[in-house]
């Protein structure tokens, strides 16, 4: 009976956790999937990353004393996954000038994609929406989220940018282990390694990480474009096979770990597919008229 009055007391926080992200997708695709796919696409995406943010703010508060400032902050204002560093009250270090000079580059040089983006539309339309989501990607995960980042830090908040110089990875599980969005990695580590890999082992709940990032990324991409389903999974799948090469004994004898090789691989692997993400239903159906409405708007 005890036993399980304390299963009931366990299982209803983590129910409450989850349960956004099972009902919130679930919810954006009845009520938007009629509408403009550029705006199904962002409204999706948001549902996912809100379901996302408070699962990992429902573990974070668990286990953190915070203040109602600061989970507030959480939530609305930081689109980092690491609660439990950003509730703790941790002092950082204040981020130097440099800091802020680079992360407004990026954010003009991103924005700088977007209207050229807009402008080639009518010249080359995939042409025009791969260089606005360039544009998109650079001004959000590059420019703002870093802009957000050195914000919080100066006020002694640990946020830590969601990019750490992905052009300086060294092989391909740098890239996707300590550089490129972060937020998603300590998700995918929480959530998904750490539980399978008593399992499945280090290579299976790796390839499983892979795996789920590509169904997210169909979701949010190959649904609204209604078209490509299946793509973004083999494209992240493909990454899964390559971090796996990388560690087997061949590749370390080819070097594809460090150095020249392991840049090239790295390079190789994440670009040369990387239509597979991209791919033309979802350039043509939901970026292009995205960028055709923001010329519109912008006269």
């Amino acid at each position: 009976m005890v036993t399980a009055e304390l299963k009931t007391s366990t299982l209803a926080p983590k129910l409450v956790a989850w349960l956004p992200l099972a009902s919130l997708p679930a919810a954006v695709i009845w009520l938007a999937s009629e509408g403009p796919a550029w705006v199904f696409m962002w409204t999706l995406a948001f549902a996912v990353y809100s379901g996302l943010k408070w699962l990992s703010f429902a573990d974070g508060i668990a286990t953190t004393r915070a203040t109602r400032r600061r989970s507030l902050g959480y939530l609305l204002l930081w689109t980092g996954m690491d609660a439990k560093s950003f509730l703790a009250s941790n002092a950082v270090e204040r981020p130097l000038l440099s800091e802020w000079f680079l992360a407004i580059g990026k954010l003009a040089l991103g924005i700088g994609f977007v209207i050229a983006g807009v402008l080639l539309v009518d010249v080359h339309g995939l042409t025009a929406g791969w260089i606005g989501m360039v544009g998109i990607v650079f001004t959000l995960h590059f420019g703002l989220f870093h802009v957000l980042s050195i914000l919080w830090r100066r006020a002694g908040i640990d946020a830590q940018p969601l990019m750490d110089a992905p052009i300086l990875a060294s092989s391909l599980s740098d890239f996707w282990g300590k550089r490129w969005n972060l937020a998603f990695r300590d998700l995918a580590h929480t959530y998904v390694f750490r539980p399978l890999v008593g399992r499945l082992g280090i290579a299976g709940a790796t390839m499983a990480v892979f795996l789920v990032s590509g169904v997210v990324h169909d979701l949010v991409i190959s649904v609204p474009a209604s078209g490509g389903l299946g793509l973004p999974t083999l494209y992240f799948g493909m990454q899964g096979v390559g971090v796996l090469f990388e560690r087997s004994r061949f590749g370390k004898r080819l070097g594809t770990r460090r150095g020249i090789s392991g840049r090239l691989f790295c390079i190789l692997f994440t670009l040369g597919p990387l239509f597979l993400v991209f791919h033309p239903p979802f350039v043509e159906r939901v970026v292009v008229p995205m960028l055709i409405v923001l010329g519109t708007a912008g006269g």
